[in-house]
């Protein structure tokens, strides 16, 4: 199936969705319509309300707030997850004595963090980011470890057999090998990175995305919480649109996939 085709089958998902969500809102299917749309509002006045916040100057001031803490959060967070993960791959003591501390970090709760972290960097920006840094890191540091791990003994072998220095095993086969598994990681990380600015924005702040929903929240303001929301999907579907971009360039000597994509 070429592109377009596919396009139009995911707007007819997309479109599905909010049909049925129509009709479960506004005829008696489930229960009286006002009752049920206190609850669930309806698509048309949640669409209204996201133009008329897009239209709104105020909005985008909270938008660029959310969009610095993620992109901040999701850079470091995936250099660091890249960076250790190489490291721990091919140190396998490191690795061992480190791997229950790892384990531990790994399950502690995010959520439980924000407070600490707005504690120690306030409330501004950096407490999001270091929330959003926790979720980001672990996702890319394990599929890097394992990327690398992943590696053929015969290729490394014959690569060694044939003069190639570490540096060059490096950025000739560790590195390739490494970079499905991180642009996997990455599509992931960036949910994640957004979910740690918003939740750390709903937790306690004074702008931002994560703010306006909360604020909406606190008034039952149902219609508000599912505008933000909305804004929150394509703001995540059009970051994740530019890690499709970078993974599409970088990793060019992919044989192309059934449906035609690199």
């Amino acid at each position: 199936m070429n592109r377009f085709g596919l396009l139009a089958l995911q707007i007819l998902v997309g479109v599905a969705g909010f049909a049925i969500w129509h009709v479960l809102t506004v005829y008696p299917v489930l229960g009286q319509p006002r009752q049920i749309q206190f609850f669930f509002s309806t698509p048309g006045a949640v669409l209204a309300r996201t133009w008329t916040e897009i239209t709104s100057p105020e909005i985008w001031g909270h938008i660029a707030i959310t969009l610095q803490e993620t992109v901040l959060a999701f850079a470091f967070g995936a250099a660091g997850g890249i960076a250790f993960g190489f490291l721990f791959a091919r140190n396998a003591l490191l690795a061992a004595v480190f791997d229950p501390y790892i384990k531990a970090a790994n399950a502690l709760p995010r959520v439980v963090l924000a407070p600490i972290f707005a504690l120690w960097f306030g409330l501004g920006i950096w407490s999001k980011v270091a929330l959003g840094f926790t979720l980001v890191f672990f996702i890319v540091f394990f599929n890097v470890y394992q990327g690398v791990r992943e590696v053929s003994p015969m290729v490394r072998d014959n690569a060694r057999m044939l003069g190639m220095s570490e540096r060059g095993l490096l950025r000739h086969v560790y590195w390739p090998s490494a970079l499905t598994w991180m642009f996997s990681s990455l599509h992931t990380a960036v949910g994640f990175a957004l979910v740690g600015a918003v939740v750390g924005e709903y937790l306690g702040a004074s702008a931002g995305l994560g703010y306006k929903i909360h604020e909406a929240e606190s008034v039952f303001d149902v219609t508000g919480v599912f505008a933000g929301m909305l804004i929150l999907t394509v703001f995540v579907v059009l970051i994740d649109a530019l890690v499709t971009l970078a993974e599409n360039r970088l990793l060019a000597w992919r044989p192309r996939g059934p449906q035609g994509r690199n």
